[in-house]
């Protein structure tokens, strides 16, 4: 798919209302991934984690492997261990379940972004151009964690910030919404490791 089907088909799945993982119901599943993605950046096992919000990414979805499983750090750091089958992708979560793995991402298109970045980085930024969802990518490489939104990335980010960071994202109204979505940062070193780009 040229980038502009592939937007124009997530149009199709967008939710009729605005999901907050800021909600005292659904905390525990922000908790989770930022547990997981903290264990496997120690691990130095590359990860690509796509938290849907009002987009929906059925047509990326389809692209890997049915998980329909609850959310746990377990269970992340599990499916991205290297000798998981399903390593080899992105992890797609909605709500409070992972829905799919080993899902194919599209690499960015901005010519602006360095040329340091890695595939799995790439991969983050080109979906977070495509859609409004949030994308957590550890560095195999270097064992940092970074978080794609809106055609922008924010690397190095510990714990805390990796928690305020998706607190904030997840807060934001969809009437709110930046756009056009703005650049990308540089200086996340490359991550050689397993894309899942298209």
């Amino acid at each position: 798919f040229q980038p502009e089907l592939r937007h124009a088909l997530s149009q199709f799945g967008r939710t009729r209302y605005f999901r907050s993982f800021v909600r005292s119901d659904s905390f525990g599943v922000l908790g989770e991934i930022v547990r997981g993605a903290e264990t496997l950046a120690e691990r130095r096992q590359g990860a690509l984690i796509v938290v849907e919000r009002n987009v929906g990414l059925r047509n990326f979805i389809e692209t890997g492997t049915r998980i329909d499983a609850k959310v746990s750090a377990e269970l992340l750091v599990t499916i991205f261990s290297p000798g998981s089958p399903l390593h080899d992708g992105a992890v797609m979560v909605r709500e409070d379940a992972i829905v799919a793995a080993a899902c194919i991402l599209p690499l960015s298109s901005n010519p602006r972004i360095s040329a340091s970045l890695g595939t799995r980085h790439r991969a983050g930024l080109g979906l977070s151009e495509e859609s409004d969802a949030a994308v957590i990518v550890v560095s195999e490489q270097s064992g940092t964690i970074s978080v794609c939104y809106r055609g922008a990335m924010k690397p190095r980010l510990n714990e805390g910030e990796l928690r305020s960071e998706l607190s904030r994202i997840f807060r934001i109204r969809p009437e709110d919404e930046m756009s056009p979505p703005i650049e990308a940062e540089a200086g996340e070193s490359p991550d050689a490791g397993h894309s899942g780009a298209a």
